[in-house]
């Protein structure tokens, strides 16, 4: 590891800079401004053919000095601002690319606010399917108050995604009320898994059950050439990774030469 080297005598009063605007008028204003935040978009691959499901969309900080996602989150989530910051974000997402499906993340907190089934909201106007991600590491009681605000999403088309299965409560029968029509799986699951191991016949029994329960299945962090082949092995459908396309401002994908 690189040794950090020892700072200035004055690298205090150097480093000093102001904090984020974390307030609520300030966070509003850079949302309406268009100065808060960008997305990019990492392709979604069929892992037998190369072909393309969909694009996932990645929120990114704009500007010197931004706070990272998961503070702005945070941020949004005490001022009341998430639902406002989740439009704002499907409004870039789909603006910049009409021509292919989505896949969105969702904040819980979004689930209870009227913003997201507004008739106007932008996702009801894409022309190509829209997932909406939401992450599993959530207690499914959360979601149990908001079954009213999924169905309506539903029934305008909208597909939901159950993410990071594997990385929290790993709540089986969060799957079976959500209904999903993909799951994704985190990458702890797939990572250095060598075909007929243990890890790997746990993967595949995963990747069993959710079809069982009539979902299809995503892998997430394919990095190398041997969890692609361990991904394929167990049946998992679509990948998402470095090796398969990396994130970037516009949503281009080639097919992957698959053998």
């Amino acid at each position: 590891m690189r040794s950090t080297p020892e700072p200035p005598a004055d690298a205090e009063e150097v480093s000093t800079a102001p904090r984020p605007p974390f307030s609520a008028a300030e966070i509003a204003e850079r949302l309406n401004e268009g100065s808060l935040i960008g997305v990019q978009y990492q392709p979604i691959v069929h892992l037998r053919t190369g072909k393309l499901l969909a694009f996932e969309v990645l929120s990114r900080p704009l500007g010197d000095g931004a706070p990272a996602v998961r503070e702005l989150i945070d941020a949004l989530n005490r001022n009341g601002l998430i639902g406002q910051f989740g439009r704002h974000v499907r409004q870039l997402a789909t603006a910049g690319c009409p021509a292919h499906a989505l896949s969105i993340n969702v904040e819980p907190h979004e689930l209870d606010q009227a913003l997201l089934v507004r008739p106007d909201d932008p996702m009801f106007s894409h022309r190509h399917p829209v997932y909406l991600e939401i992450t599993e590491t959530v207690p499914i009681e959360v979601f149990e108050q908001c079954h009213p605000v999924l169905d309506e999403l539903r029934r305008r088309g909208v597909r939901l995604a159950v993410d990071d299965l594997g990385a929290g409560f790993s709540n089986l029968k969060y799957i079976s009320q959500l209904r999903p029509s993909l799951v994704k799986l985190d990458r702890k699951l797939l990572a250095s898994v060598i075909v007929g191991s243990r890890d790997f016949r746990l993967l595949r029994s995963i990747v069993r059950l959710v079809h069982d329960m009539e979902a299809q299945v995503v892998a997430e962090g394919i990095e190398n050439s041997e969890e692609l082949y361990a991904a394929r092995e167990a049946g998992v459908d679509f990948g998402q990774g470095y090796l398969l396309g990396r994130p970037g401002p516009k949503p281009d994908h080639e097919l992957v030469p698959f053998s």
